[in-house]
């Protein structure tokens, strides 16, 4: 088990990892060893998060979620395979930490006399400003 948080838990085996060959800096490896990793979560249908996270997940991976609802984390930026792998895990976990936290409700204010006042002043002045612009009164 994958510790995210105190109350989750992701099983290992709901993490698929393919290793694909690296673009970038390698010298003469590069074009041998698949030292880049491919990680897929399907979090869509894991049995390891609580709906609400499950939903803000979704949200949260953006580019990175499939139709199918599996998110994809492709990381290359390290030379071995086993730095990919910790990294593109630590990413998948960051990720879903994140999702774990409620939004923090918003609380509604009043604008303050200050503020509403000087918004009419705002309003007055273009006010002048427009009449001015009309056609001069006629002098009959």
């Amino acid at each position: 088990m994958i510790p995210v948080t105190s109350t989750i838990q992701i099983d290992e085996r709901e993490i698929e990892e393919s290793f694909i060959r690296a673009s970038g800096p390698g010298g003469q490896n590069v074009n041998k060893v698949a030292t880049a990793v491919q990680l897929r979560f399907d979090a869509r249908r894991s049995p390891s998060l609580p709906e609400p996270v499950r939903q803000r997940l979704q949200r949260l991976a953006g580019s990175r979620l499939t139709r199918d609802g599996v998110i994809v984390i492709s990381a290359e930026r390290f030379r071995t395979q086993e730095a990919n792998r910790r990294d593109a895990l630590a990413r998948l976990v960051a990720l879903i930490a994140r999702a774990a936290k409620p939004p923090v409700p918003r609380k509604p204010t009043r604008p303050t006399l200050a503020s509403r006042r000087r918004r009419l002043d705002g309003k007055a002045r273009r006010s002048g400003v427009k009449v001015l612009r009309g056609r001069p009164a006629s002098d009959d």
